[in-house]
């Protein structure tokens, strides 16, 4: 489905009935990552998976965009969709998109998924990172960048020993706008401060999930994110890397099938 708000072309998938779940996924992927939480989730669920402005099949404004416009967006589509509140999760930048989101609009959410995020400010040489990254697909595109990643956004041995998953992943990478990325990773070197401004004002329930191998966002990053949430359930992936919910789906989907029936 395509919904337009404020001039925007937003891909969406809406699946099942029930309570609103909208998951947000990350950087440089599409709504698709969420497949199998979809399969899984949408006979007690209503499933929202968007396309971030730029991504999949999303446009991208002309216009600069801020860390915080892809929190508006998606607050925008649940507007168009008439759903006021909702569950809420997010992988790597899609959990920092939905920290924002609840800092936005905390009224409108029932729990909060952060999955392989962290919410402190990146290190200088993180961000200086993410601007140089953002310089070279400028220049070369998504290609080899992807194929390099590949081994980080997945553990190594998954890339061989789970073709299809690596396979889906890197789809989803080099099938990204080289645009729409270096947009994002501008855009979010220069977000805010959400593990001191936002994480300890949260008081809806919260679980905080991560691969055990996960480079990008390690174990002790979500213990990090543990201590600052009052209601929160941490909960570790073994044999995964940055992403779980394609790594091992059976266990990430068991996991916050589990935390969402005790919200209810």
């Amino acid at each position: 489905m395509i919904a337009n708000i404020n001039g925007i072309d937003f891909n969406y998938v809406a699946t099942g009935k029930g309570e609103p779940l909208l998951l947000i996924h990350g950087h440089p992927f599409d709504h698709t990552m969420w497949y199998p939480q979809v399969v899984a989730f949408s006979d007690k669920y209503k499933v929202i998976t968007p396309d971030l402005r730029g991504y999949g099949k999303s446009s991208l404004p002309a216009t600069e965009t801020r860390f915080a416009d892809y929190a508006r967006d998606m607050l925008l589509l649940m507007d168009h969709l008439g759903i006021k509140n909702f569950h809420l999760g997010g992988l790597s930048m899609g959990g920092q998109i939905i920290m924002e989101m609840v800092h936005q609009a905390p009224e409108r959410i029932q729990s909060l998924i952060f999955a392989d995020t962290f919410a402190s400010l990146d290190t200088p040489e993180v961000k200086q990172g993410r601007y140089d990254t953002a310089d070279r697909l400028e220049k070369e595109g998504m290609d080899a960048y992807s194929d390099e990643v590949i081994y980080k956004m997945i553990m190594p041995e998954h890339v061989s020993s789970m073709p299809t998953v690596a396979g889906h992943v890197i789809k989803m990478m080099k099938g990204t706008s080289p645009l729409a990325a270096v947009t994002a990773l501008r855009a979010r070197a220069k977000r805010i401060d959400y593990l001191n401004k936002v994480l300890p004002h949260i008081s809806v329930p919260t679980l905080v999930i991560v691969g055990r191998q996960d480079e990008f966002t390690p174990v002790a990053k979500a213990e990090e994110m543990q201590q600052k949430l009052e209601h929160c359930k941490l909960v570790v992936i073994e044999d995964a890397g940055h992403m779980p919910n394609l790594e091992h789906p059976e266990e990430f989907n068991k996991a916050v099938l589990t935390f969402l029936a005790g919200v209810e």
